[in-house]
């Protein structure tokens, strides 16, 4: 006799978005480094560029 569990699940939702300077739309793929500020409105994605500006 097999002592079994029946385990529920739950379904997990995630979200993806791009990874690109709020500024000027350049990311990863263009050999910048990506930095997030947390401003009052929400979490905003600067280049290693832009930042600096900040």
């Amino acid at each position: 006799m097999h002592n079994m569990q029946i385990l529920k699940t739950r379904k997990i939702s995630t979200s993806v978005s791009k990874v690109e300077c709020y500024v000027c739309g350049k990311g990863l793929q263009d050999g910048h480094s990506i930095i997030a500020k947390t401003l009052p409105n929400g979490i905003v994605l600067f280049c290693d560029l832009h930042y600096s500006l900040q």
